[in-house]
């Protein structure tokens, strides 16, 4: 969590001075700690910068981390046609594949009594 926060940091400038290359450097270096938040940034910041294959690869990442955003990036992309319907499909599997290794009975039962 602390370089995803040292990345948001840099991203909006908050006590630093606004710089999106040690944004992304920070995001990289929380990714490969598997910081799934840090992984979504990075598709959408390859997003900007029009690196749409990079993008995808980082969204499927968090999607099948069980990342709802990177859904919705994903479809964006699609629907601009610069992903493909396939790919959309794998991060939708992927997506529902972690919702499904995260269930189980005593979280069910602790969402159930408002914890």
């Amino acid at each position: 969590d602390a370089l995803f926060n040292l990345g948001l940091a840099y991203r909006y400038g908050e006590g630093v001075e606004q710089d999106m290359g040690k944004a992304v450097e920070f995001y990289e270096k929380a990714a490969m700690q598997g910081h799934v938040m840090s992984r979504n940034n990075l598709g959408i910041s390859e997003v900007g910068k029009g690196n749409h294959d990079r993008a995808v690869r980082h969204l499927l990442i968090s999607a099948k981390m069980g990342h709802e955003n990177s859904i919705g990036a994903i479809k964006e992309m699609f629907v601009a046609g610069v992903a493909t319907k396939e790919q959309y499909a794998e991060a939708l599997k992927g997506y529902q594949n972690a919702l499904e290794e995260m269930k189980s009975h005593d979280r069910d039962e602790a969402k159930r009594l408002g914890y």
